[in-house]
């Protein structure tokens, strides 16, 4: 099963003023969850998993994997995975004295990352996985996500390539 991952600040919690983004949840939970979701995030998530991918958040934020999980509840999203930054530090740069990048999805054994920094994509290519740069309001950015990952699921896993006889 491939997996896809996506940063969350400037990608999928973004701000109303540059961004259409889903409504907010009602009160007490948008005191409690002040960022916005980016416009079709749910959507978006919930089409990639009916579609056979895992989908995971990859941030370099603080925030706590039981509080991303919550927030995404309140929009009917369960996720696959969450690598935060302490995370990130205690089983990817670990004890080594080299320093290594914010954000290695393919220690995760994650093909597709979505994030708004060109050098998470430079890493991409050291590293073995995948970028997808988002960051501008782009009403087609949930198609383009999808037709990206589908083109590298061809690429890694041909025998899933779903070509049928029509008789």
């Amino acid at each position: 099963m491939m997996r896809v991952s996506f940063d969350l600040d400037e990608v999928l919690f973004v701000s109303p003023r540059t961004h259409r983004t889903e409504p907010a949840p009602p009160f007490p939970w948008d005191r409690i969850f002040p960022e916005r979701l980016r416009l079709g995030t749910p959507e978006l998530i919930r089409s990639l998993q009916a579609a056979g991918y895992q989908v995971w958040i990859y941030t370099s934020s603080e925030r706590s994997e039981r509080y991303i999980r919550r927030l995404f509840r309140r929009y009917g999203v369960e996720l696959d995975g969450i690598v935060n930054a302490e995370r990130h530090l205690r089983e990817v740069q670990g004890n080594r004295r080299e320093r290594l990048p914010q954000k290695v999805p393919s220690r995760y054994r994650i093909s597709l990352h979505v994030d708004d920094e060109a050098v998470i994509a430079s890493w991409g290519r050291e590293y073995g996985f995948h970028t997808y740069l988002l960051n501008a309001q782009d009403d087609d950015w949930k198609e383009k996500i999808i037709a990206y990952a589908e083109r590298i699921r061809r690429m890694e896993h041909p025998e899933m390539d779903e070509t049928t006889d029509n008789l």
